[in-house]
């Protein structure tokens, strides 16, 4: 059990180490971290538009003197808008992220095609209401982009003052760039998507295979506290309970491929047990098809429209069966 209660806002994890968390971790609503040592700062993350980002950064402020004009770096630990697109506010820092994770947000990172797409959501039926439901809250339109300013893959080794901040790249796995954050003289991991604590993991580039491996990896490290991607601060445990779901889905996904089941029918069939109270479970249609297209050796184009169509309709009837009470 976390001593860190799930509330929003900084979390203080101790000499110079500190997490922002955003109940309830669903669709959008990430964490953030902050490694600060003498006069220099290292914050992990931004969120999902400019307003979170700058609330974050004027509590930042406020709690440690690191707010936006004095935070020295920014790390990305992969692609995704809730993570990144709040770059530009840290306006004095370099925005490091992996090579992976740098080519997804040049040719997928554009908030105004998801403002776009907002407009647009009376028009789009099941899929519109649930576009609106995950992500009606966030301001696209208010958003300028900032792209990395500097790469690695592998490994890289930061300093902040005098505290050393491990890059790991563990991706491809929840994308194709994923990178954790390790500070070893904290004993704390800052995970981006690797993990999702009481939530569903949603794999949109796998190999889930690899994502299993990335948990082995923090397992392995010498940690105590474990800031997740979303959801509350955890340990060793929550890594482990994350993990068994990947290897449940996996296993159960590459079993419906030997029935003779499309992906679809998998998602619709793959029984959760008692991952099934976890936030979100929808997203399990997009990690069986990336699964399904492991084994088929697919590497064609998807569908993401057709695959929040899935994730919709999943949602309605998780929806349905726990009003029914089954």
């Amino acid at each position: 059990m976390s001593k860190w209660q799930f509330t929003k806002g900084l979390h203080d994890l101790g000499r110079g180490a500190y997490a922002y968390l955003q109940p309830s971790g669903t669709w959008g609503y990430s964490n953030a971290g902050l490694i600060a040592d003498g006069d220099q700062s290292l914050l992990v993350d931004t969120l999902f538009d400019e307003r979170l980002t700058a609330e974050m950064l004027a509590v930042m402020q406020d709690a440690t003197g690191f707010g936006a004009d004095r935070i020295g770096v920014v790390v990305n630990t992969h692609s995704n808008g809730d993570h990144t697109f709040g770059n530009r506010l840290a306006k004095n820092a370099v925005i490091i992220a992996s090579e992976a994770a740098a080519h997804e947000m040049r040719e997928e990172g554009n908030p105004q095609l998801l403002a776009q797409l907002m407009k647009n959501t009376d028009a789009m039926g099941e899929v519109g209401s649930f576009f609106k439901k995950i992500f009606g809250a966030f301001d696209f339109a208010g958003v300028t982009f900032r792209l990395p300013d500097r790469t690695f893959t592998g490994e890289e080794t930061l300093k902040v003052g005098d505290k050393q901040v491990r890059l790991i790249q563990v991706g491809p796995a929840h994308t194709a760039g994923d990178v954790i954050a390790f500070v070893p003289a904290n004993r704390v991991v800052y995970t981006g998507d690797i993990l999702f604590i009481d939530g569903t993991p949603i794999a949109w580039a796998g190999p889930v295979s690899n994502w299993i491996k990335a948990c082995d990896r923090i397992l392995g490290l010498d940690v105590d506290v474990v800031i997740p991607g979303h959801g509350p601060i955890t340990d060793k445990a929550g890594v482990k309970r994350m993990q068994d779901y990947l290897v449940h889905v996996d296993k159960e996904a590459r079993r419906c491929h030997a029935a003779g089941m499309s992906s679809w029918e998998a998602a619709q069939n793959i029984p959760l047990g008692s991952f099934g109270g976890w936030e979100d479970p929808e997203r399990l249609a997009v990690t069986v098809d990336t699964i399904f297209r492991e084994i088929n050796d697919d590497h064609s184009s998807r569908n993401i429209l057709e695959l929040f169509g899935r994730m919709a309709q999943l949602h309605s009837h998780y929806a349905r069966t726990s009003e029914s009470g089954h």
